[in-house]
């Protein structure tokens, strides 16, 4: 079982997400009052710790929503997930995977810094099934399917 370490959100596209500490999240919409909520297959995006810690670790002073992800993970290899599985945030909220990293067309401010961005590669995105609240340090789960 992963874990949630932040919940964030942002008014507009384009910048970073600060985190909120829990959300209401909303069937074929995503997070409510996110930028980038609506009805597409990229309503909620994930990233793991780990891949921040990478980035970190050449010096970048970046942290949980830096990335502009929605929630930060840790425990589970979210980019390891194939596109078609369910997770589980928290105790309510049931999402699936619908797209593995994304393509950049303009370089962020992290690339100019460390000459590399890790959500294109690791970070995922997910479409809500099931509404609910999800909180920091709830848990996140893959859903078996039966």
């Amino acid at each position: 079982m992963g874990k949630i370490i932040a919940v964030c959100t942002s008014e507009k596209k384009g910048e970073r997400k600060k985190n909120v500490g829990e959300a209401a999240f909303q069937v074929n919409h995503g997070i409510v009052g996110d930028a980038h909520a609506g009805d597409w297959h990229r309503q909620v995006s994930l990233l793991a710790v780990e891949s921040i810690k990478k980035m970190q670790d050449k010096g970048l002073d970046v942290g949980p929503g830096d990335f502009a992800e929605n929630i930060t993970t840790e425990g589970i290899k979210v980019a390891k997930l194939p596109v078609g599985t369910k997770v589980r945030l928290g105790d309510e909220v049931l999402c699936e995977v619908t797209q593995i990293g994304k393509v950049c067309h303009d370089r962020c401010a992290i690339y100019y810094q460390a000459g590399d961005c890790v959500m294109p590669k690791e970070g995922i995105f997910v479409k809500v099934l099931e509404d609910g609240k999800v909180r920091v340090g709830d848990g996140l789960v893959v859903v078996k399917d039966d």
